[in-house]
């Protein structure tokens, strides 16, 4: 049992005399563990001595230093924190909003993690938000797709990036960097599990040159792949992770020779994919999505298996965030289907912390309990290497040599909101003067379309404006579908990550020009909002008030209008499926109530 006086927290204002001796950096020493340093040595009794967030020593004969907060450990184990190269911090996952997910990860013994969810824009802001809560290490993944590709199909070129050549691929990693990303994840392969159309996939060329360029600016190269064909172009194009399972059929002997010889490691995200009990109901063995849930499911467990017998390297991803994956439950649950497929409780712990930071380009830091190494641990009562349920009876989670989770620390505030304070908004939201598709927010202005494999189109460009100055004007080539859209959103701040607090105004106005009806759109943190506007060929001003807006598309069943919750604001055109439409926006902003 550990001594009050070794509890530990990041340096949040908890006040208690030891956990500000820890942040003064006095010495550590973790006593009397069974570690699993995860070397491929077996585990062993010892100590770990952690100074300045660093692991200073570890050994079984290891000297404690004088003035160390002790945390005695005996009957329990220590691994290294566990890594999720593989995660979407999306606002419909669970939990939702970032505070909780990062809370979710660190309870879980997660104390690194890829997110492959944000627009660039929103890298920065998302990191200054992490710095003030208790929180994992967040790599920020950018997302590059083909035109339409998986990826694609629901976000704008500013939040994925479409490429179809070589040389769209190179410009679209240099356009990156200004963002900073750790990582470029790509979709690669449009095959929709055999149960939806099929989308568009990447070819060897684009791919090899997208590869090779984010190698110049040291990031590595995630690939969603679930087919074989496009196993063996990743591999040949020398990624780094292949994501998620190959699933379409069995992997053939030069395929898992291609994947093994570039040196790629495999994320099977075997989370996301489980059966169901109710997909094991006999009721259902006539459903063909249900059968082919459970044929793709065998070749994902039997493709691991091979994988690893050839000595491919596993890596630990869930894509928690996305259809049900519950973040930090699903790396651990992950580690448990790879012992569920067929391998040891070793390997998946070695997938899970080793493997992982290998991976991740991280090894020298993170991964394994080695001096000099980040203090990244987690104390675990139980045996995982011989039993993995084990992982889940996490009795305290250190990071950076700091404990963050278990024995009574008490987590900051900010990691019980769900958004970051909302700050008044501007009245002016953009005039549109400026050309470098930024707003007078200084935001990335984002093309707003409807969904799928066959999007609308949307151009914008500036125009001479309604008194002077300059206007957007937008043109939209509808898509071949029910409900078609297109049209643009500002967001009110950068990423789209702090609201906006607009109770003071009454409404958005705006100079508007164009033929025919639109929308005037404001989405929240709670759901879209849109109502309808008409235009003419001459410039006029529109005044929409609040109570005009109704909502489309909330979460939680919110219906009611807040207005201090506000991400962005837009104007978009709703025409018949094929037909075309345009319109000129000036002078974009709030009016007082």
């Amino acid at each position: 049992m550990l001594a009050s006086k070794a509890l530990a927290v990041l340096a949040f204002g908890i006040g208690s005399p030891a956990l500000l001796a820890q942040t003064n950096d006095r010495p550590v020493a973790i006593t009397d563990a069974t570690i699993f340093d995860a070397t491929g040595r077996e585990p062993f009794r010892g100590t770990v001595v952690i100074r300045s967030g660093r692991i200073e020593a570890v050994g079984p004969n290891v000297r404690i230093p004088k003035g160390a907060v002790v945390i005695r450990a005996e009957g329990k184990a220590l691994l290294p924190g566990f890594a999720d190269v593989h995660t979407h911090w999306s606002p419909s996952g669970s939990p939702a909003a970032l505070p909780q997910i990062a809370s979710a990860y660190v309870a879980s013994g997660v104390t690194t993690v890829n997110d492959f969810h944000q627009q660039p824009e929103a890298f920065e802001p998302l990191r200054a938000w992490l710095r003030g809560i208790v929180a994992p290490h967040v790599n920020f993944v950018a997302r590059i797709s083909t035109p339409g590709g998986h990826g694609a199909d629901w976000a704008d070129t500013n939040t994925t990036k479409w490429v179809a050549t070589a040389e769209s691929a190179r410009r679209a990693v240099q356009a990156l960097q200004p963002y900073r990303p750790d990582h470029i994840k790509v979709f690669t392969d449009g095959w929709r599990y055999g149960t939806l159309p099929e989308e568009t996939s990447m070819n060897a060329e684009t791919l090899g040159a997208l590869t090779a360029e984010a190698r110049k600016y040291g990031q590595r190269v995630l690939t969603h792949t679930v087919t074989v064909e496009r196993g063996r172009i990743a591999a040949n194009a020398s990624v780094d992770i292949i994501a998620h399972s190959i699933q379409d059929a069995l992997l053939d002997e030069a395929t898992v020779a291609a994947i093994k010889a570039a040196g790629t490691f495999y994320a099977p995200t075997l989370a996301i994919y489980q059966l169901k009990p109710d997909d094991l109901d006999p009721g259902r063995k006539d459903d063909p999505v249900t059968r082919q849930r459970i044929r793709k499911w065998g070749f994902a467990q039997a493709n691991l298996r091979t994988l690893f017998a050839a000595g491919v390297p596993i890596a630990l991803g869930t894509d928690a965030g996305i259809g049900g994956a519950r973040h930090g439950y699903s790396s651990l649950q992950e580690m448990e289907l790879m012992v569920e497929a067929g391998l040891s409780p070793r390997a998946a712990l070695l997938a899970g912390t080793a493997n992982s930071a290998l991976a991740l380009g991280m090894a020298d830091d993170r991964g394994t309990i080695e001096r000099g190494k980040r203090a990244d641990l987690l104390l675990i009562d139980g045996k995982p290497w011989e039993t993995i349920a084990d992982v889940h009876k996490i009795d305290r989670v250190l990071i950076d040599g700091r404990v963050a989770f278990g024995g009574g620390v008490k987590l900051p505030g900010g990691n019980f909101e769900t958004a970051l304070p909302a700050a008044l908004a501007p009245q002016l939201i953009d005039d549109f003067e400026r050309a470098d598709g930024r707003s007078a927010l200084d935001t990335l202005r984002l093309a707003d379309m409807d969904g799928g494999v066959e999007r609308s189109a949307v151009v914008a460009n500036r125009v001479p404006g309604a008194g002077g100055g300059a206007a957007l004007a937008f043109a939209v080539q509808m898509s071949p579908k029910d409900k078609p859209e297109g049209g643009v959103l500002v967001p009110l701040s950068r990423g789209s990550v702090r609201p906006a607090d607009a109770r003071r105004f009454a409404g958005i106005r705006l100079n508007l020009r164009g033929a025919g009806q639109y929308a005037v759109v404001i989405n929240t943190l709670a759901g879209k909002w849109t109502a309808p506007v008409d235009a003419t060929g001459t410039w006029s001003e529109v005044r929409v008030p609040f109570s005009a807006f109704a909502p489309v598309r909330n979460r939680d069943g919110a219906a009611a209008w807040r207005g201090d919750n506000l991400l962005e604001v837009g104007v978009v055109a709703r025409r018949e499926a094929g037909a075309s439409a345009w319109a000129e926006v000036d002078n974009l902003g709030f009016y007082p109530d």
